[in-house]
């Protein structure tokens, strides 16, 4: 199970619900892509889009109003 550590990620005032919805939204874009592909997943979409979000390959923009929360 990946558990990675939130500090790290949590970094410049993300907070853990943006973190949290852009994970969704990038796992749906990850199954549905391959849906239409039809490709058969062995990673769970999830696992992938947060990998993607923490290697830097997706930029997390929130805004201003919610960062402090």
């Amino acid at each position: 199970m990946f558990n990675p550590d939130l500090k790290d990620i949590l970094k410049d005032h993300l907070s853990r619900y943006s973190l949290v919805t852009a994970t969704a939204k990038r796992a749906r874009e990850i199954s549905e892509k391959a849906e239409e592909d039809g490709e058969i997943m062995i990673e769970k979409p999830v696992s992938i889009a947060l990998d993607e979000i923490l290697s830097g390959k997706y930029k997390i923009i929130e805004p201003e109003e919610i960062r402090y929360i």
